[in-house]
């Protein structure tokens, strides 16, 4: 199963505690796909729309994949903290809820002393299990409702470690992103419900959905050289009537021609071109736009997507950091089945939290692809 974009803004209020904190920083980030994710928190690309939900709001955001399983991540309440807890619950009935901790010092700070702990309104909650192998700390499945309850309802929500030092999880945000997940998962008004709890009978939550295969089909190896077209203007023209209201410098800007924007042409298979042109670039991020076309005019182009940055073994990869630390990236790819190029997956790695490639994994759309 191939699973795994969103910078958010820091806060400016923290909680007084009675012990020691980490330091803090101030940060702002920003990036055409993470801006794209930002305006998505509501409504996604259609081609998913109904299958997925991406979600912020204040230090916690969602993200619901097309099978269903929701990811709910919590931060604390600026980028001073690396400290982030996960919530992640599958579609379908009587599904449980499970918690894991993240806390990754930065350069600046201290390493945890383990074991950790869990504290809810400044009373103990007890240990946190022993770190898996991605470093994260699980939490019981008592620990895992006491802090669902407390997240509902507001309180604080600090992690502990044995060296007398506090690391806070905001919860501002948690209530919006639990209802959210509800919604989404069918479960409001039932019994398992996160927050509006009822009587509605719980057959009646939505079932998990299957994950999507995909079956990649195999291309030209070495790829074969593109029809001979790539100055010709019919073809910029073309491709340049696949944009509608979206933006790509190469195909617009007038001054833009085939000597300062080349095109690159690679034949995937008898009948099918790839076509490529750079489209933006930003500070620390760029994008190039990618069209599947025939191998003569008038081409057919179908626009796949003007956000990727490579091209390989049949599949368009695009990657993009929320900012120049590259602590938050958001990550899509395109799989040719033979027929045409299907989105593989889709996914972010949450907020930017000052941890070298980012916390969590977030998919909004996964995929299984089968070899050729």
């Amino acid at each position: 199963v191939r699973t795994g974009h969103h910078a958010g803004g820091a806060g400016t209020m923290e909680r007084p505690l009675s012990r020691k904190t980490g330091m803090r920083t101030r940060v702002v980030a920003v990036t055409r796909w993470f801006a794209l994710m930002a305006m998505a928190c509501t409504a996604v690309p259609a081609a998913w729309a109904a299958d997925s939900v991406y979600f912020q709001h204040h230090d916690w955001l969602l993200a619901c994949d097309n099978t269903r399983t929701c990811r709910a991540a919590g931060y604390a309440v600026d980028d001073g903290s690396t400290v982030s807890v996960l919530l992640e619950r599958a579609a379908g009935p009587g599904t449980p809820v499970t918690a894991r901790v993240s806390l990754e010092p930065t350069d600046e700070q201290s390493a945890a002393q383990a074991p950790l702990y869990l504290h809810l309104k400044q009373l103990d909650a007890g240990r946190l299990g022993n770190p898996d192998a991605g470093g994260h700390y699980p939490l019981s499945a008592a620990q895992t409702r006491q802090l669902l309850a407390v997240l509902a309802r507001g309180g604080q929500v600090d992690i502990a470690d044995s060296g007398d030092t506090l690391w806070t999880v905001s919860d501002r945000g948690a209530a919006a992103v639990l209802l959210k997940m509800d919604e989404f998962q069918g479960r409001l008004g039932t019994p398992g419900a996160l927050m509006r709890k009822g009587t509605r009978a719980e057959a009646d939550v939505l079932p998990a959905l299957p994950v999507p295969h995909l079956q990649r089909a195999a291309t030209l190896d070495p790829p074969g050289p593109g029809t001979p077209h790539a100055d010709s203007p019919r073809l910029r023209a073309a491709l340049r009537s696949t944009l509608g209201e979206r933006d790509c410098w190469a195909l617009q800007d007038p001054d833009s021609g085939t000597d300062s924007s080349p095109m690159t042409l690679v034949r995937i298979d008898r009948d099918h071109v790839v076509a490529s042109l750079a489209c933006w670039h930003g500070a620390y991020n760029a994008g190039e736009g990618y069209w599947l076309i025939a191998d003569a005019a008038p081409w057919a182009p179908q626009l796949i997507t003007l956000d990727a940055n490579s091209f390989a073994d049949g599949e368009i990869s695009a990657s993009h950091k929320g900012r120049g630390l590259g602590d938050c990236w958001s990550r899509s790819s395109w799989i040719w089945d033979g027929t045409r190029f299907v989105l593989a997956y889709e996914g972010t790695t949450g907020l930017c939290r000052s941890v070298p490639g980012g916390t969590w994994e977030l998919p909004t759309h996964v995929t299984t692809v089968r070899e050729p």
